[in-house]
């Protein structure tokens, strides 16, 4: 017995290793090198796989360096709002999504030139087609991983993108991916339902935060100002007691003092009369 269950699944595996190979090669290099590996019992089969086309193997570069990650995150993140119907998340993940191919794209034109490959305008609106394409449709995401695209993809609408013949070797399992079941949506609505008030109570949260710290600094301000007005509170009543204190030694001073006038008036009165007293004797 074949210990990996068929000789087909082997051969299939072998194919994709070659083909791997042959696709991580330059295109100007891909027929030489495709017809010398075709030997064996694959010989016919290496011998059928066609040379990639220039945004095709762009964007296979794309694959083989990890580029693609982010793509496919989003992607998945794209789908599910999709099929949430999350109008809002579809709009700010779509704008995320034309900015990210625009600079994969860019990455990939970048990474052929390394190779001496140049990419035209034309074979560049190719690579963003593709890149668009698998992450709006998960068998085209699939088929995009495996590293050996022919053929530039291309989303049309809401049909599957149209994979006949653009991937070397087999093709990845999973073309279609089954539409989410009822359970599945209500948990994903639920899911979304919660995120949001978890970020609507975060935002309250922060708002209210802000607010006690606005509230706290007019407070503090408040009493700042209150407590330099009890200082000088403090420092006027000190100088009322004081003038007071003034103002009864002061009217005690004038009482005093309009005793020893009363008493000098009466002493001028009786030398006054004594001076004319003697006068008249005199006279």
């Amino acid at each position: 017995m074949d210990p990996l269950g068929e000789n087909g699944a082997m051969d299939a595996a072998d194919l994709d290793d070659i083909a791997a190979e042959l696709y991580a090669l330059p295109p100007a290099e891909f027929t030489a090198a495709r017809n010398a590996r075709a030997m064996g019992p694959l010989a016919a089969q290496v011998k059928a796989l066609r040379k990639p086309v220039v945004s095709a193997w762009a964007v296979d570069l794309l694959v083989r360096a990890g580029g693609l990650t982010d793509a496919l995150e989003l992607a998945a993140a794209l789908r599910e709002a999709q099929d949430d119907l999350d109008a809002p998340e579809l709009a700010r993940l779509g704008r995320q999504r034309r900015s990210l191919v625009a600079a994969l794209a860019a990455q990939a034109v970048a990474a052929a030139g390394e190779h001496d490959v140049t990419v035209s305008a034309a074979a560049r609106e190719d690579i963003e087609k593709t890149l668009n394409a698998a992450m709006m449709d998960a068998s085209a995401a699939a088929a995009v991983m495996t590293g050996r695209l022919v053929r530039p993809l291309v989303a049309s609408g809401l049909d599957a993108v149209d994979l006949e013949g653009a991937v070397a070797g087999s093709t990845p399992d999973g073309r279609a991916t089954a539409a989410p079941s009822r359970d599945d949506l209500a948990e994903r609505r639920a899911r979304k339902a919660a995120e949001k008030a978890a970020r609507e109570a975060d935002r309250a949260a922060n708002e209210a935060t802000r607010e006690l710290a606005r509230v706290e600094a007019k407070r503090d301000k408040a009493q700042e100002r209150v407590d330099h007005l009890a200082e000088r509170l403090d420092d006027l009543e000190r100088e009322l007691a004081r003038v007071r204190a003034d103002a009864a030694t002061a009217r005690s001073d004038l009482e005093r003092w309009d005793r020893e006038r009363e008493n000098a008036a009466s002493l001028a009165r009786s030398a006054e009369k004594k001076a004319t007293a003697a006068r008249d004797a005199i006279d």
